[in-house]
């Protein structure tokens, strides 16, 4: 989470379609099924991609990020008509001609990244029944059935200007909102973070049993990555957490954590959270981006 362009390759690379187990996740990349079921987190990982193409070329550019993102959520639709008119069709959902450009983001068939991906995760878990959960089947049978429709309707919504009048773009995630927060944010960092041997040691007593010291670690380096000047609070992508670190984080370590360090407000329904770090000099905390 840390590493924003390893999050990035993993959004736009190859993705390994493997598992050991039923506790070997590999084969879903960076995605939990809320994600994808839900739609929860894709904020996150659109501004990722954002800023990964916005900036590639030394001064932004805004419209190549734009059409990077189309690439990546390209989604071929059937019902559509050779010459459809406006009023039937205001945002086109497959962008096969962005292939030349993002080769790897979309292919001539106009399947974008992220449909290819949904495809072969739901054909790995239906080939290798041994090392796929029940619970992990069952939702891609579900990602197996009317997904790709209901992924089409947020890729049109995706779209929609921030100030056109009358539309309903009831999801309330848009293009504009994602490429003004990548040109505030800047280019992807891969910071360095090293803590003082103090702090080393207070994690190590502050974590709890059963709960990796890695989660602590990387709460606390993230918190000091993202926090801004005017605020003590930063937003937690938890959902983003759980496809880092797997499903354990929300459902169990992250209630665990000591309250006396990680000061959190609730998750309010939409994969993300407000937290602060608490009792900890940053001063301990170094980043070498």
């Amino acid at each position: 989470m840390i590493d924003e362009r390893a999050e990035f390759e993993a959004y736009t690379g190859a993705v390994c379609y493997e598992a050991k187990s039923k506790h070997d996740w590999t084969w879903r990349g960076r995605f939990v099924f809320d994600m994808l079921l839900d739609f929860k987190g894709f904020a996150r990982i659109l501004t990722i991609l954002a800023r990964g193409y916005i900036f590639d070329g030394g001064e932004p550019d805004v419209e190549r990020a734009r059409r990077a993102l189309c690439a990546w959520c390209s989604v071929p639709d059937k019902k559509r008509t050779a010459s459809p008119t406006k009023e039937d069709w205001q945002f086109e959902t497959e962008f096969s001609a962005l292939h030349e450009e993002f080769p790897k983001l979309v292919d001539t068939n106009g399947i974008g990244w992220l449909v290819r991906h949904v495809r072969r995760m739901c054909a790995f878990a239906k080939k290798h029944p041994d090392v796929v959960s029940k619970p992990d089947a069952s939702a891609c049978e579900k990602l197996s059935s009317g997904w790709e429709n209901e992924w089409r309707k947020k890729v049109v919504q995706l779209q929609v200007p921030i100030f056109a009048p009358n539309t309903r773009a009831a999801w309330g995630l848009r293009f504009d909102d994602v490429l003004a927060d990548a040109l505030e944010l800047g280019p992807l960092r891969s910071p360095d973070i090293v803590f003082s041997p103090a702090l080393e040691q207070r994690l190590e007593r502050s974590t709890p049993k059963g709960v990796p010291t890695e989660v602590l670690r990387t709460l606390i380096g993230y918190y000091a990555a993202n926090r801004q000047e005017d605020t003590d609070w930063v937003v937690l992508p938890v959902i983003n957490f759980d496809a880092y670190f797997g499903n354990n984080f929300s459902h169990r370590w992250l209630n665990a954590l000591p309250e006396d360090v990680i000061v959190r407000q609730r998750d309010g329904g939409r994969g993300v959270c407000r937290y602060m770090v608490s009792g900890i000099e940053l001063n301990d905390v170094i980043l070498d981006c």
